[in-house]
């Protein structure tokens, strides 16, 4: 049995409202794009109003985008309403919905091999992933890419 087997759990989600910023670019700068977005998020989090937790980043996307409004990856915080949206800033609501978690700890280039696992958990477990829901990434620390803590839940049925 591996680690993994032993961390991966199906969790349920409400309804998530976030407020924060889009980055779109070529599949392969994502993982240079998203820490410089962080960034740029922190420096801006005082405009965001009625936070739920400002210590807690989300991160959003799709596998396989309805529209090319939903391309992209988008990271923000959490907010009870939208009371209003900064400048520069999106909004996105994100139903309830079941997802498979795992918490990936450690660098962002190890990331892809965390989610080939738990792809692999969800087949084993006789899950259908829903490429076209949101999935959802829950920043716990972000300070350093070699040294990241992600609670990756991929949506699934």
């Amino acid at each position: 049995m591996s680690d993994l087997t032993l961390r991966a759990a199906e969790t349920e989600l409400g309804e998530l409202k976030l407020i924060g910023i889009r980055v779109l670019c070529p599949p392969d700068q994502y993982l240079a794009e998203i820490p410089q977005a962080i960034n740029l998020l922190l420096g801006r989090l005082t405009e965001i109003k009625g936070a739920v937790n400002p210590n807690r980043l989300v991160g959003a996307f799709k596998v396989e985008e309805d529209s090319p409004e939903e391309d992209g990856y988008w990271i923000g915080i959490e907010v009870e309403e939208f009371i209003s949206v900064p400048d520069g800033m999106f909004s996105l609501e994100i139903p309830p919905q079941k997802y498979a978690s795992v918490r990936h700890k450690g660098p962002n280039d190890e990331i892809g091999n965390t989610y080939r696992e738990l792809h692999s958990w969800i087949e084993e477990k006789g899950y259908k992933r829903l490429k076209n829901k949101w999935h959802i990434e829950i920043h716990h620390s972000w300070e350093s890419v070699e040294d990241l803590d992600i609670e990756l839940l991929d949506t699934i049925s």
